[in-house]
């Protein structure tokens, strides 16, 4: 699939694979950030994507920052949006963390998706599970 990618910003850094066959293109900070413990922050990429309908991207964490307590929040990118793609995170960690520029944020990946037609119904039908929530499946 060839996926079209528009510069923004001069100095951006494209998203890529490190590897051939790894399904997350990385993405890159633009500035030096410290965030501190609790602290949010929003890291625009410079850059804009095109890619088929039935398709979305979604911003997934970066293993090695998700150790250091970093967490991705949201993250969804519909094949329709032609904006600036940007990276939230989050540090819960009790420590500062440090991003310099050209650093990797996250992650993003293109999937396929299902668009669905919704029908309002009255009722829906049985299953095993039923309106079960979190833990209905018990412990063990």
């Amino acid at each position: 699939m060839k996926i079209k990618v528009k510069k923004l910003k001069q100095d951006a850094k494209l998203p890529n694979y490190a590897h051939p066959g790894d399904v997350g293109m990385d993405l890159y900070s633009m500035e030096n950030v410290t965030m501190a413990p609790g602290e949010h922050y929003r890291f625009y990429h410079g850059f804009a994507l095109e890619f088929p309908e039935g398709y979305g991207a979604f911003v997934m964490d970066k293993s090695s920052i998700s150790k250091a307590g970093l967490k991705q929040m949201g993250g969804v990118f519909d094949a329709g949006f032609r904006g600036e793609y940007n990276t939230h995170l989050v540090n819960l960690s009790k420590e500062p963390y440090t991003f310099e520029i050209g650093d990797k944020v996250a992650q993003l990946v293109i999937l396929p998706v299902a668009i669905g037609d919704l029908e309002e119904v009255d009722e829906l039908s049985d299953s095993s599970r039923g309106t079960g929530a979190f833990g209905s499946t018990g412990k063990k």
